[in-house]
């Protein structure tokens, strides 16, 4: 794909993000866009951001388990950037009938590293020894392809479907919780929605950090020490509106708490 036609659809996502207009799938236009096209459309829509004023503050990797997957018919996971304006603390209001086009929660474990992790190569040993901390998260994604018709093209050029993100008061070693068998549940408006655990999240969430680190290194990209890695849902998808509140606890790590304005 041109230069130029990658220039041309990031603005074009970057504009349904400040209008909360949602556009037509980039992949139903009858242009061929492989991943690697789709990447740098999202960088496109990234440098916009930057140069309005954003910074990075880590990445995440989405549509990671089953459930996430089939309820968007997407079956491999995609990849994007976490900026400043993007982050809420646990118990914020969050104004996302200001912010987002279609939001839909779902709850995931945070990473913090220590040390930068530069793929490909890198191991699960290594995504460990490089973490900080692991804490609880809702992440609100958001696409801006309408009615979330989506193919991995797609939301790979919409920053991975990124929207807004919460993270929880308590942080906890990743050594001291099994990140494998951990469990979650989450809860709306006082009544349990849905439960996972960190199996849900191919297979362990760390296999997800590991992912995320060698495909961006394939492009060149490092996950760095200080960043915020979101690592994926472990329960499926949930349609937010302006007066819900959800919180989300994690066996041995934590929780975290949102209010929807």
């Amino acid at each position: 794909m041109e230069q130029s036609r990658i220039q041309a659809l990031g603005d074009e996502l970057y504009q349904a993000m400040l209008s909360r207009e949602a556009v037509e799938p980039l992949t139903s236009r009858g242009e061929d866009i492989s991943i690697d096209d789709a990447y740098h459309i999202s960088l496109r829509m990234l440098e916009r951001r930057l140069a309005d004023g954003a910074s990075i503050i880590g990445k995440k990797i989405g549509v990671t388990s089953k459930a996430v997957q089939n309820m968007l018919n997407v079956h491999q996971p995609d990849f994007g950037y976490l900026t400043d304006d993007m982050v809420f603390n646990s118990g914020e209001v969050m104004p996302i009938s200001d912010r987002l086009i279609a939001p839909r929660a779902e709850g995931e474990i945070a990473f913090i590293l220590k040390k930068d992790l530069i793929g490909p190569g890198i191991t699960n040993a290594d995504v460990l020894a490089a973490t900080e901390c692991v804490m609880p998260c809702f992440e609100i994604v958001d696409s801006r392809i309408r009615d979330w018709k989506i193919a991995i093209q797609d939301t790979v050029a919409d920053n991975a479907s990124c929207g807004l993100f919460v993270l929880g008061d308590q942080a906890v070693s990743p050594r001291k919780v099994d990140l494998v068998t951990c469990g979650m549940v989450v809860e709306k408006n006082g009544s349990v929605l849905s439960a996972g655990a960190g199996a849900a999240a191919l297979g362990s969430p760390v296999n997800c950090v590991t992912w995320l680190a060698n495909t961006l290194g394939e492009f060149g990209i490092s996950l760095k020490a200080g960043e915020v890695i979101l690592s994926g849902s472990l329960v499926p998808l949930e349609p937010v509106k302006a007066g819900d509140y959800m919180r989300v606890d994690i066996g041995g790590i934590g929780s975290a708490s949102v209010r929807f304005a």
